[in-house]
């Protein structure tokens, strides 16, 4: 059993409050029908743990304590003098912490705190129970910006992005959709994708919705939507030749992924579940096109000359004279 204590022994200790005194065989509890004014000093057992504090400290604010201790409550005192709590003594030394400061460290577990709430709700600490209410919000609102929705079938998708009323980049990735090798640098550029994109999730949290598809055809494709629509597609990989053998080679433009990220901010205060967006769900137009598309198609879900950005790295092998493959690179 652990002791706190706060104040002077040489305080006066609170004793049972009855007309007349207990006699010397009477070992059990007896109520205190008035208040404690007249003690300076109590010593409190709240769930067999003991502290040792001041009556002023428990009245510094309107609560159940206080109320205890003016005579409003009916409170629990045993033979020794001990005010006795029926509640659990793990988180009183912070109840009484915050009415001598106004102000408490509280843990980290989610737990935790809602344990010390119940507590302060106990108690009726106003202060402490919203200094709680907002600890417990702003840990949802953290876990809430890390959570990523994975996509697991083409209309789960689809009506995400048509109702969403914030812009939205969907990464495809999907590693094992490749029948050739990879080139060196393909799976550093892979991961420096994946590792772009949660960083991208971090810095616009609340702004933008950053899906991920692992199901789709593309091996490492960027979509950018605003309003419903697919607004600019940047598609990272690419067949390349190797001596004679055809390889996949994985790109990272990191410098226009974040152009294109930057520029669907502008549809931040659009209508997700607007015209576009359910025209997107008619026409399951969220599907990503094929390398070979040009701007125009795929350009006609949002109706007249709206047209999808397209960065694509396309590459045709030319033969010189000897044979041997020159490899050129085209940009759209």
């Amino acid at each position: 059993m652990s002791a706190e204590a706060s104040g002077s022994s040489g305080g006066n200790v609170v004793t049972a409050s009855s007309s007349t005194p207990p006699s010397s065989s009477h070992v059990g509890e007896e109520k205190a029908g008035r208040g404690l004014t007249g003690s300076k000093y109590v010593k409190l057992n709240v769930g067999g743990t003991l502290h040792y504090t001041t009556v002023q400290t428990l009245s510094k604010e309107d609560n159940l304590l206080r109320s205890m201790c003016n005579g409003s409550t009916e409170v629990t005192i045993d033979s020794e003098g001990w005010m006795v709590l029926d509640r659990c003594g793990r988180h009183f030394s912070l109840v009484l912490n915050f009415l001598r400061d106004g102000s408490v460290p509280l843990p980290e577990s989610t737990r935790e705190l809602e344990e010390v709430l119940k507590e302060a709700q106990y108690y009726r600490l106003q202060g402490l129970v919203q200094h709680c209410l907002t600890t417990i919000q702003k840990h949802k609102d953290v876990c809430r910006g890390c959570h990523i929705p994975m996509i697991t079938s083409a209309k789960e998708e689809q009506k995400m992005i048509a109702t969403c009323r914030k812009p939205v980049v969907k990464l495809q990735n999907n590693r094992g959709n490749n029948k050739y090798s990879y080139t060196s640098n393909s799976d550093d550029n892979l991961l420096k994708n994946i590792e772009l994109f949660d960083k991208l999730g971090l810095r616009f949290n609340g702004r933008v919705l950053f899906i991920k598809d692992v199901l789709g055809d593309e091996i490492c494709c960027w979509s950018f939507y605003g309003e419903g629509r697919k607004i600019a597609e940047v598609c990272c990989t690419s067949i390349v030749y190797a001596t004679e053998k055809k390889q996949t080679k994985v790109e990272f433009p990191e410098a226009r992924i974040f152009e294109e990220t930057l520029n669907i901010l502008i549809y931040e205060n659009g209508r997700g579940s607007g015209s576009g967006g359910m025209a997107l769900l008619e026409s399951g137009g969220v599907s990503s096109p094929g390398v070979g598309q040009s701007e125009e198609e795929g350009a006609g879900v949002g109706g007249g000359d709206r047209r999808v950005r397209r960065i694509h790295v396309r590459r045709h092998i030319m033969h010189d004279e000897r044979g041997h493959g020159q490899q050129t690179v085209y940009k759209d």
